[in-house]
């Protein structure tokens, strides 16, 4: 498989892609762990369902909303493989037993409710396959596919690091309508993720725009944030949750009408955020 100019695959049947910024590289690295839609020959979902339900969850077009990044100095790593298949932004050990054979019990509330490091439900609540995993399916998986990501997206924060005394990881998402009203949420695991001048700008360049913004509620953060989130040791992270509503279409899936508007408005917050950096 190729890829753009800027951009590498990676191994284990292109996981992601990282695209690497075209000047120098400052202290911000960009992610986006749910963007991807490749669904692997040996994944075996239920044959019912189709490619758009079994991705039903994915956080379309934001590798693309996120794209402005590498231009002004971040990095931006990008999911090509399906959540569906492996959860990136899950605990490697957030397995489910409902789905998974020879487990006792499910590692943590996401797993439990079908939605750990591999998906057992669609996002609409349908079951994903009509059999179970062996413990080494479900395994060679996530050393296949999560363990590079992570290896690569580590990589990335050392080095941003090691040249900056900082590095700030932005873990980039979409979430379904307006979460309790907002269209943006911020994830900064209630305070601990990041400094708080990070939340506070990246708060107010989307109320800037017009947007309405939640802290931690309902998204705090995934593994990613709180894996990375360690600003005592020079790391920071912080996920952002955009409404699809402000550029899907959600009969069709594909880009609505303010697809454009919501671009060229998360390129400025992007300018602006970096600017800083």
């Amino acid at each position: 498989m190729t890829a753009p100019p800027g951009q590498t695959v990676s191994p284990a049947d292109a996981v992601f892609t990282v695209t690497a910024p075209t000047g120098a590289p400052g202290p911000f690295v960009f992610a986006s762990p749910h963007s991807g839609t490749a669904l692997p020959e040996d994944m075996r979902a239920d044959p019912a369902l189709s490619a758009a339900r079994i991705n039903g969850a994915t956080d379309a077009m934001m590798d693309q909303m996120a794209a402005p990044g590498p231009a002004l100095g971040a990095p931006l790593i990008a999911a090509r493989l399906s959540r569906a298949y492996v959860d990136l932004n899950r605990a490697p050990d957030a397995l489910d037993p409902q789905l998974i054979e020879g487990l006792e019990s499910a590692a943590g509330p996401q797993a439990a409710a079908g939605y750990g490091v591999i998906h057992r439900l669609t996002g609409d609540g349908a079951a994903l396959y009509r059999r179970r995993l062996t413990l080494q399916e479900a395994q060679g998986r996530v050393a296949r596919m999560h363990a590079p990501y992570h290896a690569a997206l580590a990589q990335l924060m050392r080095a941003a690091q090691a040249a900056h005394g900082r590095a700030v990881l932005i873990d980039w998402h979409s979430m379904p309508g307006h979460a309790g009203g907002a269209q943006v949420v911020l994830g900064d695991r209630h305070g601990t993720s990041c400094e708080p001048a990070l939340t506070r700008r990246l708060r107010g360049l989307f109320e800037r725009e017009g947007l309405t913004v939640a802290l931690n509620r309902p998204y705090a953060g995934g593994w990613s944030t709180q894996t990375w989130g360690r600003p005592d040791e020079g790391f920071q992270a912080i996920q952002i949750e955009i409404s699809r509503g402000l550029y899907l279409d959600p009969l069709t899936g594909g880009p609505s009408a303010g697809h454009g508007r919501c671009r060229a408005l998360m390129g400025r917050v992007i300018a602006a955020l970096l600017d800083v950096g």
